[in-house]
C-alpha cells in the first residue's frame, strides 16, 4: 500500500468505553512491552536490537499508546527523503478492534504535519483487519491483488 498523502482521522478517539488512549513517543523504558507485544502480535517478530537501531534514528518516529498507563500499542515509522515509511504497527492482540491503531496513525500523521507527505507501508495478504484500516485512511494498494 502506498500514496496516502491528506489525513482524514478525527485524532482524539477513546477505547471503550471510557479509557483515553494516549500516543506519546516511545522511550528505550518501553521496549521491554513493545518486545512483548511484538511477540504476541507476530509470528516473525521483530529483536529487541531491531527496536533500539529504530529508536535511536533521529529521523524516525516512534510512538506508543497507553490506555490507563498500560502500553498497548506502538507504531514505528522511517523517513526516506520524502517518502514516510511505516515500518511497524502494533496492537497488543487483546486490545485490537478499539481504535487504539487508528490514534497511533493520526498521532503520526499530525506529529509530520503535512497533508502533502507521502507515506508507505506493507501489510501481509492475510491481514485483513490492517487493510480495512488502511482504506479507512486513505491509503491504496500498490501490490498485486489477492
Amino acid at each position: 500500500m502506498t500514496d496516502r498523502t491528506t489525513p482524514t482521522t478525527d485524532h482524539q478517539m477513546t477505547a471503550p468505553p471510557t479509557a483515553a488512549i494516549e500516543v506519546r513517543r516511545l522511550t528505550y523504558a518501553d521496549l521491554p512491552q513493545v518486545v512483548a507485544i511484538e511477540r504476541r502480535a507476530f509470528t516473525t517478530p521483530w529483536s529487541l536490537a531491531m527496536f533500539v537501531l529504530e529508536l535511536s534514528k533521529p529521523s524516525g518516529i516512534c510512538l506508543g499508546a497507553a490506555v490507563e498507563g498500560e502500553l498497548v500499542g506502538y507504531l514505528v515509522c522511517s523517513r526516506y527523503d520524502l517518502v514516510w515509511h511505516i515500518m511497524n504497527v502494533s496492537v497488543d492482540p487483546d486490545r485490537r478492534r478499539r481504535r487504539i491503531a487508528t490514534a497511533l496513525l493520526g498521532s503520526l500523521f499530525d506529529r509530520v504535519g503535512d497533508h502533502e507527505a507521502q507515506f508507505t507501508l506493507e501489510v501481509r495478504r492475510s491481514n485483513q483487519g490492517a487493510f480495512e484500516l488502511y482504506d479507512r485512511l486513505g491509503f491504496k494498494s500498490a501490490g498485486p491483488p489477492g
